[in-house]
């Protein structure tokens, strides 16, 4: 030969032993069953065993030849220890009928395959050397191709290079088959860049590639996870095929062709899968993919895209799963309902709640039709959006949020009316507090105790004062218990009324049902007597807040603050300020200025270095 074959296999470790594929370019002989098993020979096989070897028709008995049949399976179950030409050469003397008989050439190759499926590799070279000595030496393109093949199946690549370099001594050149097992060992062994030296070689020698040939370099790729360049070699090929330049019948091309599509599409998926994985901005990459594919005219079925959606896990996928439902729903109208789920579980966690929802609609309109898992995701969206209003005291969002559900069939339960009614609480809106609430009776819904404390709160807010105390009676008429909340709106409404004596029964009432009063209590006194400017009316219940052992906190001292200013009362709010501050107490710079600023007009003697630096917190806590 030109060149040592031995140059196409540097060394190489061990690796698992993969299937080894059949060969189109060699197919393999049709076997011919015996009638019956063989009445004694060697120890018990596998049936995958037997069957490989069961070649030949009529044998029996003793493995001997019977008219034109060959008990295969006796010869190789003979040779299975076989270590050497010497024990080859005894072994099947048993089974020829005459000195001058010799089994034919396709006995020992389809030995040699068959001991190499039984990991049997000594065997197989045994078998090799018996034939490089027999007389008008057997050894051609397929003996080696064989043993080739037998090294693959046993995992013990580093024995490769023997056979390559024993093929160039015999002066056996190497053929198409024998460059596709080396792709496929290279592909098992993970060594890429070694799959595509000998693909180029092949050219070089004047060989044609086979469908073999051209799968494994795919396979190739695949094992890269190239997308890119899977896709580059596809489109080659496909444009060498329409163009006839590829050997034999087109129609046996065309199944092929089937086959390197899906596995473009599978290298495609690793590289997607991976992308989505890890690596910067991840949803960008996956979409490169997907617009090369799109280039090269490869359009994966609904079920691939779908399996990329469960891939989508962060919230940084997003842009990728909106593109993939769109694929979806163009591929055939029809789509899984676990994919939506997962769609509008995971758009919600990138919160894009108007995404999850566009899906929600597709599902009532399109079908699927949603399930109670979809129903229970998308309510709980709506309950993200509704406590945002609600925290933020966005009133408006809620009312259009609960109008957003009714259009779309879903039925807001009490939590979310009493999340809009809050909202309207905390926006001091007393009339929309009260149609919300209205409407929720309307839609037959029982408003309980965070409902009437919402109610109360908004009627507190806007003096109401009068009407909140008949909400308050109708609370207890209909049997609901009022809770800490609800008393301490009470109390804020009796102060407002200028009732203190009510003030406390209200309490009195409060330890009767069990129910301690708080700093949160005492606060919303303080905080009603600093709306009616009543400074010493809340300077009065701090002190009656200490004497309960009830420690006062940032709020407290904010309101008390401002309630002795506007009592006139500088000196004395500056003297609350320290006294905050010396229990470790942050206040805001609010309270902060507000010292000062009273301090300052009306002119009281103080050391307002004691104060110390102003507190960069704006916002205050009351809030």
């Amino acid at each position: 030969m030109a060149s040592s074959l031995a140059v196409f296999h540097p060394a190489a470790g061990h690796l698992p032993c993969p299937r080894r594929p059949q060969n189109p370019a060699y197919p393999r002989s049709p076997p011919f069953l015996l009638p019956h098993p063989p009445a004694s020979g060697p120890p018990r096989r596998s049936r995958t065993f037997a069957a490989e070897f069961a070649i030949g028709g009529g044998g029996g008995g003793n493995g001997r030849r019977r008219g034109a049949g060959v008990d295969v399976a006796a010869i190789a179950g003979a040779l299975r220890d076989a270590k050497t030409a010497d024990d080859v050469e005894s072994l099947v003397k048993d089974f020829l009928g005459g000195d001058e008989e010799r089994l034919p050439l396709k006995v020992y190759t389809t030995v040699i395959r068959g001991l190499g499926k039984e990991k049997r590799l000594d065997a197989t070279f045994a078998v090799v050397e018996y034939l490089k000595r027999r007389e008008g030496s057997s050894v051609n393109q397929f003996v080696y191709n064989c043993l080739l093949g037998a090294v693959k199946s046993c995992g013990e690549f580093g024995r490769i290079g023997d056979v390559l370099t024993d093929m160039e001594a015999q002066g056996v050149s190497p053929s198409i088959v024998t460059f596709n097992t080396l792709m496929s060992i290279y592909v098992e062994q993970g060594k890429i860049d070694d799959v595509f030296r000998v693909y180029h070689d092949i050219d070089a020698r004047g060989l044609v590639p086979t469908a073999a040939t051209y799968s494994t370099v795919m396979s190739a790729y695949k094992s890269a996870g190239d997308a890119y360049a899977a896709l580059k070699f596809f489109v080659k090929l496909r444009e060498r095929y329409k163009n006839g330049e590829l050997t034999g019948n087109p129609a046996d091309w065309e199944p092929e062709f089937v086959k390197y599509e899906k596995l473009a599409v599978r290298v495609c998926h690793i590289a997607m899968r991976r992308s989505l994985a890890g690596g910067n901005n991840p949803a960008t990459a996956a979409l490169k993919v997907l617009l090369a594919m799109d280039e090269a005219g490869v359009r994966p079925d609904r079920s691939y895209y779908e399996r990329l959606v469960w891939a989508c896990m962060g919230e940084e996928h997003y842009t990728i799963a909106k593109e993939l439902y769109q694929r979806i729903r163009e591929c055939d109208g029809g789509i899984s309902l676990s994919v939506c789920n997962h769609l509008i579980w995971l758009m919600g966690k990138a919160k894009k709640w108007w995404a999850a929802l566009e899906i929600y609609e597709d599902l009532l309109e399109k079908g699927p039709q949603p399930n109670n898992l979809s129903y229970e995701l998308i309510m709980s969206h709506f309950n993200i959006l509704l406590n945002a209003a609600k925290r933020r005291g966005i009133w408006r969002w809620g009312v259009r949020l609960l109008d957003k559900m009714q259009e779309k069939g879903l039925k807001p339960g009490s939590r979310e009316w009493n999340s809009v009614l809050l909202a309207c609480s905390r926006a001091a809106e007393t009339s929309a507090a009260v149609n919300i609430f209205k409407r929720m009776i309307d839609e037959g819904l029982k408003p309980d105790v965070v409902s009437y404390g919402a109610l109360l709160s908004a009627l507190e807010k806007g003096k109401l004062y009068d009407e909140a105390l008949r909400v308050w009676k109708h609370m207890l008429k209909v049997g609901i218990d009022p809770n800490l909340h609800a008393y301490t709106i009470l109390v804020s409404i009796y102060i407002g009324k200028g009732n203190h004596d009510m003030v406390d029964t209200v309490l009195r009432d409060m330890l009767y049902a069990k129910i301690e009063p708080t700093v949160v209590t005492f606060n919303a006194i303080i905080s009603a007597c600093a709306r009616n400017k009543k400074g010493g009316a809340a300077f009065e219940w701090f002190h009656r807040m200490k004497m309960q052992n009830i420690e006062p906190d940032e709020i407290t001292y904010q309101v008390l603050i401002e309630a002795l200013v506007q009592d006139g009362k500088p000196k004395l709010a500056y003297e609350m300020y320290i006294r905050a501050c010396n229990q470790g107490l942050k206040l805001s710079a609010k309270s902060y200025d507000t010292v000062i600023d009273a301090c300052q007009a009306y002119g009281s003697l103080i050391d307002l270095t004691n104060l110390g630096l102003r507190p960069t917190t704006e916002v205050d806590p009351l809030r």
